[in-house]
C-alpha cells in the first residue's frame, strides 16, 4: 500500500508532463500550419492592427477563461488523487479482512474443540454457572449488575452521610470533655477524702490499743496481788 502511494503522485505528474508537451507541440503545430497557410494563400492573408487588437483581446479572454479552467482540473486532479489514496486504503483493509475471514472457520473450530475438551476435564458440580446455556447467562449477568448498582448507591448513601456523623461525633467529644475533666477533679477529691479518714482512723486506733496494753497490765497486776493475799 506504501509503495503505490509513492508511485501514484510520480506516475500523475509524468502524465500531467507528457500532455503538457503533447499540448505544446499541437499548438505549435496549428499555429505554423495557419502562418504558412496565410503566406502561400492567394490572395495572401492580410492581418491588419485592428484584427491584431481584436485577436489578442479574444486571446487575453482565452487566457483567462484557460487558467480558471487549470484550477478547475488541478481541483479536480487533488480530489480524484484523494479519492484514489483512499480507494487504495479501502482495497487495502478489504483485502485484510478477507484474509481474516478466511481464517474464521479454522478459528471457531479450534475454539469449538476446545470447549468440547474442556466440558470432558471438568468434574461435575465444579462450576454450575459453566454449563448455564446463555440466556440464563444473560440473566445472571444482568443481577449481578443490577445488585452491583444497588451496592453502589448504599455506599454512595453512606459516604454522605460521613460528614454529618463526623460533626456529630466532634460535637460529642466537645461535650464530654468538661464530664472528664469534672470526673477527674471529682475522683481525684473522693481519693484526698478517704487517705484523710483513713488517717484518721489509724490514730484512734493507735491509742486504743495503747489504752488496751495499759488495761491488761493493771488487770494481770491486781490478779498477782489477790493470789499474794
Amino acid at each position: 500500500m506504501a509503495l503505490r502511494d509513492r508511485k501514484l503522485p510520480r506516475t500523475l505528474e509524468a502524465e500531467g508532463e507528457l500532455f503538457s508537451k503533447l499540448r505544446f507541440s499541437y499548438v505549435e503545430q496549428v499555429t505554423k500550419e495557419k502562418f504558412i497557410r496565410a503566406i502561400v494563400g492567394d490572395p495572401p492573408h492580410i492581418v491588419t492592427p485592428q484584427e491584431n487588437l481584436e485577436l489578442e483581446k479574444q486571446n487575453l479572454a482565452a487566457k483567462t477563461q484557460l487558467k480558471a479552467l487549470k484550477i478547475e482540473v488541478a481541483d479536480m486532479v487533488a480530489e480524484l488523487e484523494k479519492r484514489g489514496r483512499d480507494l487504495s486504503q479501502r482495497y487495502d483493509n478489504v483485502r485484510v479482512e478477507k484474509v481474516k475471514l478466511q481464517e474464521l472457520p479454522g478459528q471457531i473450530e479450534g475454539l469449538e474443540s476446545r470447549i468440547a475438551e474442556l466440558k470432558e476435564t471438568q468434574e461435575p458440580g465444579t462450576n454450575p454457572y459453566i454449563n448455564l446455556p446463555l440466556a440464563k447467562t444473560l440473566e445472571l449477568l444482568d443481577d449481578k449488575r443490577r445488585r452491583q448498582k444497588e451496592l453502589d448507591r448504599e455506599l454512595e448513601q453512606l459516604q454522605s452521610r460521613v460528614p454529618r456523623k463526623r460533626k456529630e461525633v466532634e460535637r460529642l467529644e466537645a461535650e464530654l470533655q468538661p464530664l472528664e475533666v469534672k470526673k477527674q477533679t471529682s475522683t481525684t477529691a473522693a481519693k484526698d477524702a478517704k487517705r484523710r479518714k483513713e488517717a484518721a482512723l489509724g490514730g484512734v486506733e493507735d491509742d486504743l490499743e495503747e489504752r488496751g496494753r495499759w488495761l491488761r497490765a493493771t488487770e494481770a497486776a491486781l490478779t498477782n496481788m489477790l493470789e499474794l493475799k
